[in-house]
């Protein structure tokens, strides 16, 4: 692999930490699990995965990560949460767990399990912009939507009326887990957005 593939952390405190870093490498990035502070230090992009976000903001407040992962979102680090991980990106949540806390850097409120609890899962196909081709299959596991956007937000998404992806600067947030279906087109997106950040410094 070139020494020019971005190295790209998937936050693995909980959640699908695997999936990610399969569909991270499928698509030439560097992919390694990040735990603690000086793991985050050295990425040039960061996955926030699926799972339970009350656990993840639990487990990120003890693991001493919270503030240093609020840090590097505000200076700009290229971060995508997919389901649990787009809450964790959400300025707001509109019905949060007592002591939940988010990383923030989308400027959106979000509802949590908005599209219904575990035995209401369901996969449909979602047009999402940036993304060449057909509609990605989006995989809803007790997934969120997102309920409204400030003016800096840009929809790439919907789904039956609800926002389901969304991007502001450099970062990027689906409701959807494309990490479990094998078409790695949007964490494509994604390492072309780590490559872009990285770009200026390589000149």
């Amino acid at each position: 692999m070139s020494n020019e593939a971005p190295v790209i952390g998937v936050l693995a405190l909980q959640g699908d930490v695997r999936e990610h870093l399969v569909a991270l490498a499928a698509a030439d990035a560097v992919a390694r699990p990040v735990r603690r502070p000086e793991e985050l230090a050295e990425v040039d992009g960061l996955v926030v995965p699926g799972g339970e976000s009350t656990t993840i903001s639990k487990l990120a407040v003890l693991f001493g990560l919270m503030e240093p992962l609020r840090a590097r979102v505000r200076d700009g680090l290229p971060v995508y949460g997919t389901c649990a991980g787009l809450i964790m990106l959400a300025d707001k949540i509109l019905d949060p767990r007592s002591g939940q806390e988010t990383i923030g850097g989308i400027d959106m409120i979000v509802r949590r399990n908005a599209f219904g609890r575990q035995n209401e899962s369901f996969e449909a196909a979602v047009g999402v912009r940036g993304v060449p081709g057909d509609p990605v299959e989006g995989v809803f596991i007790r997934a969120p939507w997102v309920e409204s956007v400030g003016a800096e937000v840009e929809v790439l998404a919907e789904h039956d009326g609800h926002i389901v992806a969304v991007r502001q600067g450099n970062a990027l947030a689906t409701s959807f887990h494309p990490e479990l279906t094998g078409d790695h087109r949007v964490h494509a997106l994604f390492v072309d957005m780590v490559r872009a950040n990285r770009a200026p410094e390589s000149l």
